[in-house]
């Protein structure tokens, strides 16, 4: 069978993407043939596509994307648990910009029939990481205050979502004036301009200088060193992304000194070892999603092939809310 996927032979920037027709065989044992309806769309997406060394570089050639949904075409002789017709979704296993894969039984989870392809393929990784900082990096609680860097993006709403509908203040940052108010919708008691105004006096200011519980940030670069001035003492600083580029090498006396505050590293890598791993994030969102605690907001749809401009937008931070490719 006959499938288009979106390639890369060489890393690069988005004009490296090339839309290509690849075979993809009958499943064999263990495998099933999924048909995509929606594809989500990742920052981890660009890491991979132009990362030659470190943890996101990738082999090539190789189909980028990690998350989708879609429905089971046929399965492999031994797989009794899924069948054909069945709406299905993985997350965190790459290959997903494509019409059509072979994907392991074991790694697909059913929709439930409350969540839309679209909703699934825009919420399992960016709501994964959500709710693993939430539970096993910091665990939140009600009554207290945190700064939620890029919180009209597709991770960052989430969490503001997520955290503030636990009882949490949510301080978030944002790019552009326009992404102010995706800000505000996602939970955020306040909503300050990054790259007009000094956040972290703002943040100072917000909290009448108490400073903050925690600060999650997937800029990096750009934002790292002044959040830190946003931390009450032994307050963490959770540096789960790099935006802007990886953040440049650190005086761990820094630390001491601006209040004996905690740096957290964390990977979703490190929480999806095993079957069990990713079954149980994946209960987490769907929870999350059935019961209301969080509702993507998908900001663009696009076709597969429309795919290089997507990045394009996606890299200069051009985009609001979730992003899903349709095959």
């Amino acid at each position: 069978m006959k499938s288009k996927a979106v390639r890369v032979h060489v890393a690069g920037g988005p004009d490296v993407l090339s839309i290509e027709t690849v075979d993809v065989p009958a499943p064999g044992a263990g495998e099933v043939l999924v048909r995509h309806t929606a594809i989500g769309v990742n920052l981890i997406d660009i890491y991979h596509r132009s990362s030659t060394t470190g943890q996101y570089a990738i082999p090539s050639p190789a189909t980028l994307g990690v998350e989708a949904a879609g429905v089971v075409e046929a399965v492999g002789p031994d797989v009794s648990d899924l069948v054909p017709g069945q709406r299905v979704a993985y997350w965190n296993f790459l290959g997903a910009y494509a019409e059509r894969r072979l994907v392991p039984a074991w790694r697909l989870v059913p929709i439930p029939d409350a969540v839309d392809d679209r909703q699934a393929a825009a919420s399992l990784v960016k709501g994964a990481t959500a709710f693993y900082l939430l539970t096993r990096i910091w665990p939140a609680r009600p009554g207290a205050t945190i700064v939620v860097h890029a919180a009209a993006g597709g991770v960052g709403q989430l969490l503001c979502q997520w955290a503030s509908r636990l009882g949490v203040t949510v301080i978030g940052t944002v790019g552009s004036d326009d992404k102010i108010e995706a800000a505000r919708k996602a939970g955020c008691a306040a909503v300050i301009n990054y790259r007009r105004e000094d956040f972290a006096a703002a943040v100072r200011s917000t909290t009448d200088g108490a400073g903050v519980d925690a600060v999650f940030d997937s800029i990096g670069r750009d934002t790292f060193d002044r959040s830190l001035d946003c931390l009450k003492p032994v307050g963490l600083m959770v540096s789960f992304g790099q935006a802007s580029g990886p953040v440049p090498p650190l005086d761990v006396g820094i630390l001491a000194a601006k209040g004996s505050v905690l740096l957290a590293k964390p990977t979703l890598a490190t929480f999806t070892r095993t079957p069990a791993d990713i079954a149980a994030l994946t209960q987490g969102v769907f929870d999350a999603l059935e019961r209301g605690l969080i509702s993507p907001t998908i900001g663009m749809t696009a076709a597969l092939g429309e795919v290089r401009a997507v990045h394009e937008k996606m890299e200069a931070r051009h985009t609001t809310g979730a992003i899903v490719l349709i095959p």
